[in-house]
């Protein structure tokens, strides 16, 4: 089975852009890259897929004399018509096996513009030396990440909840529900393949083998990333230890407990974010933008999947005995998938998400994610609780120009009127869990509540 995936409608709003250039997907392997174009080019009334893993797809690209024999060459090999260019998909599946391939996008843009590419791939900037440069300019980018919560919904044919968690305020009679699915989804994450497995099985003990030949892909795929044999071992250490640091913030040298050196950590970690396997997010110490992060202090490690770090940490029998999410693996694993699903729709956006810490010596003081709203940077914890205990977001809005703050809990949809300590009154959006994917939306009505308040 197949399921929806929410970058359908950016895909086609990009086809059907005026100056549309070829358009390059990124994302780590099994997000459901190739599914997702697969499914794009079932619209289109001629679809080409080329697997650059495949010496018959490659065999293309060997001699040729330019881009329009490259292109008839193509059609005529895939009996399709050249007359059809501007009803066509080009679709080049791991365009890294073959880097100079790349460069041919440009003259598909200037040559063909009709045409529709789109090229996929993973660790596209690390297997490109200085000969082969991108197409700066001449192509765009979108990201694939793992399925967030909506896109669970729709796999697991939840058509209620799906018409219910797009109205907004979302209804409070709706929450018990969604946090029940919410639960779920937050045990299993977001990988495509474990989604579909779950959605045809129900059964959670039979995911077991499919996350660990995930992760073992990843390890497959060191030799590939790495540039010397001590460097693949370095990978391999960090593709396996990463789990048990997720959501903390970490440092380069003896990462993980390990002996290993400051610069050969951050060159593994460094390599792995580009395969967009994990993620460094780091801290800002400003209130008002830009945002600019610290790339001095220490960043936190946010891994690529939900589900995976439940697998390889053991979470699982924790998640399923917790009512509040926010109690399992000391909070870190609700901070995380937050962030994950936050991250899940912003489809233009390689930046990580990042994290707000106060700039004075010897402060605790952190807050978990920081987000730049029309020209606000809004303040985000994930945390239940009482109000009171959010000392962090008091004090960051002592300091904060707007009067917007968000707390992303177990509990239902509400907005709170708050007093710092200093006296200064603001808004407080008490966002459930399982609406984090759509918080943009939210922060959106949020701020239209307030402006109304105000009239």
């Amino acid at each position: 089975m197949e399921f929806y995936r929410k970058i359908q409608p950016k895909l086609q709003e990009w086809r059907h852009y005026n100056s549309r250039k070829p358009l390059i997907l990124r994302g780590a392997r099994q997000v459901g890259k190739t599914t997702a174009v697969n499914e794009f080019g079932a619209s289109f009334g001629q679809y080409i897929y080329l697997n650059l893993e495949k010496p018959k797809d490659v065999a293309h690209f060997e001699d040729y004399k330019d881009i329009n024999e490259l292109t008839q060459r193509i059609f005529f090999a895939h009996n399709k018509s050249t007359q059809k260019l501007a009803d066509t998909l080009l679709f080049i599946d791991e365009i890294q096996e073959r880097p100079k391939v790349m460069n041919l996008l440009r003259y598909f843009y200037e040559e063909l513009p009709e045409l529709c590419v789109i090229a996929a791939g993973s660790m596209l900037e690390s297997l490109f030396d200085h000969q082969y440069q991108f197409p700066v300019g001449r192509v765009e980018y979108y990201v694939l990440r793992p399925a967030n919560f909506e896109e669970f919904l729709h796999a697991n044919q939840e058509t209620a909840a799906l018409e219910i968690i797009n109205t907004i305020p979302l209804p409070d009679y709706a929450t018990d529900r969604l946090f029940d699915l919410f639960h779920t989804f937050a045990l299993i994450g977001g990988m495509p393949e474990i989604v579909k497995q779950y959605a045809l099985s129900i059964d959670l003990k039979s995911l077991q083998r499919y996350f660990q030949s995930i992760i073992n892909s990843y390890l497959d795929d060191v030799e590939k990333y790495a540039i010397s044999s001590a460097q693949g071992q370095y990978l391999r250490f960090v593709i396996k230890s990463m789990f048990s640091v997720a959501g903390s913030r970490i440092k380069f040298e003896n990462f993980a407990n390990s002996n290993y050196k400051s610069k050969d950590m951050g060159e593994s970690l460094r390599t792995l974010e580009k395969a967009m396997i994990l993620n460094l997010a780091y801290p800002t110490t400003h209130h008002t933008l830009p945002l600019l992060p610290d790339y001095k202090k220490s960043p936190k490690l946010h891994i690529l999947d939900i589900g995976l770090l439940n697998h390889f940490v053991g979470l699982q029998l924790e998640i399923l005995s917790k009512k509040e999410l926010s109690g399992v693996y000391q909070g870190a694993m609700i901070e995380l998938l937050v962030g994950q699903e936050i991250k899940s729709t912003q489809y233009e956006s390689l930046e990580p998400l990042h994290f707000w810490v106060r700039d004075k010596k010897g402060s605790d003081a952190e807050i978990d994610y920081l987000l730049n709203f029309n020209g606000k940077l809004i303040p985000v914890e994930v945390k239940s609780g009482k109000i009171g205990k959010l000392k962090s977001l008091l004090m960051y809005m002592d300091l904060a120009p707007h009067t917007m703050a968000v707390r992303v809990y177990g509990g239902k949809l509400s907005i709170d009127t708050v007093t710092t300590p200093k006296g200064k009154e603001f808004k407080l959006l008490n966002l459930p869990y399982f609406l984090s994917f759509k918080m943009y939306e939210y922060l959106g009505w949020f701020e239209n509540y307030i402006q109304k308040e105000v009239k």
